[in-house]
Order: C-alpha cells, then structure tokens, then sequence
C-alpha cells in the first residue's frame, strides 16, 4: 500500500525516475510473490546497471526510499526488514476461531518417511523469507547462522543430526552463504565441529559459488583483506568476491528446490500430502458439528 505521510517529494529528476525503475523491480517480484529486502533490490539495481555497486550507493539507495515511501510513491509493503520484528503471543477470539487456525495450520510432518534427514543453512537472516518458501513447502528446517554459527547452535544441530541418525536417516545440510573468505569457510566450519561432536552429514554448497558467478555475473565486490582467511581466498580466487543476496531470488528458490527433490522421495511426500488433506477434511466435519451443537443450544 501507498501512503503519504509527506506533502512533497524533494528531489531531483534522476531520482524521480530511479524511483520509478525501483517501483518496476518491487513490481515484478511482488508477482512472483517476493518481499525484497533492501539489500537484494540494491543488488538488481546493481545488476541492471542503473547505479554501481559502491557503498555509498547503498546508503544514497536507502536514503530515497525513505523519501519515496514517506511520499506515497513507494509501497510500504514493498521491502522488508527481518530483523526488526514485534513479537505477539499466539492468541483467538474463541473456540470456532482456533478450531480454524488448526485447519489452516495443520501439517503433518512430511519428512516422515524420507530416508534422509535434510537442513537448509543459510549465512545471513536477509534471504530467510526466500528459502523459508521452499523450507516450509517440504517440511524442513531452515537454520540461519548469521556468520559464523554459536558454538550452543551447532550443538543443538549435533542433537537433531543424532536423533536423526537413531532412526536409521542420512543426513544432509545444504549450504547458502556467500562466496568470499568467510562465506567459503563456513563450509570448513560446520563441518569440522559437527564431526568433533561425533556426526558427519554430507554437506552441500548451494549457492554462491562460482559455476553460478559464471554463469549469472552477479555483481561483484572487492574481497575483505581485513578477514584473516583472505590471503589464502586472494590466493585461490583473487580480490574479488560475490554476496549469495546478489542473485535473483527465483534463482535461489529453484536451486534449492531441485536439490531437495534430488534426495527425498517423492512418491512418499506426496502421499503425506494427500493424507493431510484428507485430515483437513476431517476436522472441517468437527467445524461443522460444533456450530450446529452451538446453534442448537442457542435455540433452547
């Protein structure tokens, strides 16, 4: 939605027409069902070459959306923050009113009968929303580290690779971080301290990495000589380095959902599928008896 809280737009008439390719962006991903943050809609800027990729671009880019936005010339909706959210507790009108809320969120666990157990890690809180799409499509966990992950989370990962082992699965982390020093070595990381706590999933390197760089050409940034793995990064990929962020979201959800489908059966998710709405179907019938108890009781 659209709404001013300011009269008037002052600004120049390059930045009234970047507004305009902004709201083209925010537009087309808005159909495809995308929120972006301000990050990823620098990125497109960015890749369509309508501002180079410098930081202080990024802070200029930040600056005119308040201004579009404080107008009415941007949509509220359009860019999300994933950091700062209100939290509420879970709460109804009454019993017809949580009897839907089952309806509408029951789920059962639909890797139930997978043999393998799957984690989908991401580097950064900013592409969450993107892959929980995919996640919450196959019922599996999204675990976002925001750089490198604690050292009480990787222990509660080690307790659910372990529970999971119990029951005969394979395990798999498949990987989403960016493609520098520390995004890269992440990989190590993970990998390195979950087999110090005695479990050894196959992880897989979703994205970024540099069959996608090549084949996309995502934009580019200088590589972080402050990070203490750059020499060895510089030495192998040299000074340039690339944000996961900079590729297209449809991108990553396709990705993602391919690699998915690659290790679970799909025969058997479907089924869980079908059994959940035949459960649906069920508590609908209680729905429908608990109103006509209701009315009938209204009528004594």
């Amino acid at each position: 939605m659209k709404k001013a809280f300011r009269e008037k737009l002052h600004m120049s008439q390059a930045n009234k027409e970047r507004l305009e390719l902004i709201n083209q962006i925010i537009e087309q991903y808005k159909q495809q069902g995308y929120r972006l943050t301000l990050r990823q809609l620098y990125y497109q800027l960015v890749s369509k070459d309508i501002i180079p990729n410098r930081v202080n671009e990024y802070a200029k880019l930040s600056t005119l959306l308040v201004k579009g936005r404080m107008a009415g010339h941007v949509d509220w909706d359009a860019i999300e923050d994933r950091l700062r959210r209100p939290k509420l507790p879970y709460l109804v009108n009454d019993i017809p009113d949580a009897i839907n809320d089952t309806i509408e969120q029951y789920r059962l666990d639909r890797m139930r009968e997978q043999d393998s157990y799957i984690e989908v890690w991401v580097e950064k809180d900013a592409l969450s929303n993107v892959l929980y799409r995919v996640t919450q499509k196959y019922g599996i966990r999204l675990m976002v580290n925001r750089g490198y992950s604690s050292c009480t989370a990787m222990h509660d990962a080690y307790k659910r690779f372990r529970f999971a082992e119990r029951k005969n699965k394979d395990l798999f982390i498949l990987y989403l971080g960016d493609f520098d020093p520390s995004g890269l070595d992440m990989i190590r990381d993970v990998t390195d301290r979950q087999e110090e706590f005695g479990v050894y999933p196959d992880i897989t390197h979703i994205a970024i990495t540099r069959a996608q760089i090549d084949k996309y050409s995502p934009p580019p940034n200088p590589a972080k000589v402050t990070d203490p793995r750059a020499k060895d990064y510089i030495r192998e990929h040299g000074d340039t380095s690339w944000e996961v962020d900079a590729l297209n979201p449809e991108i990553l959800h396709n990705l993602l959902i391919t690699k998915i489908e690659s290790l679970i059966d799909l025969d058997k998710y479907n089924e869980i599928l079908e059994q959940e709405k035949e459960d649906k179907e069920e508590l609908k019938k209680i729905m429908k008896k608990y109103r006509e108890d209701e009315t009938d009781e209204e009528e004594d």
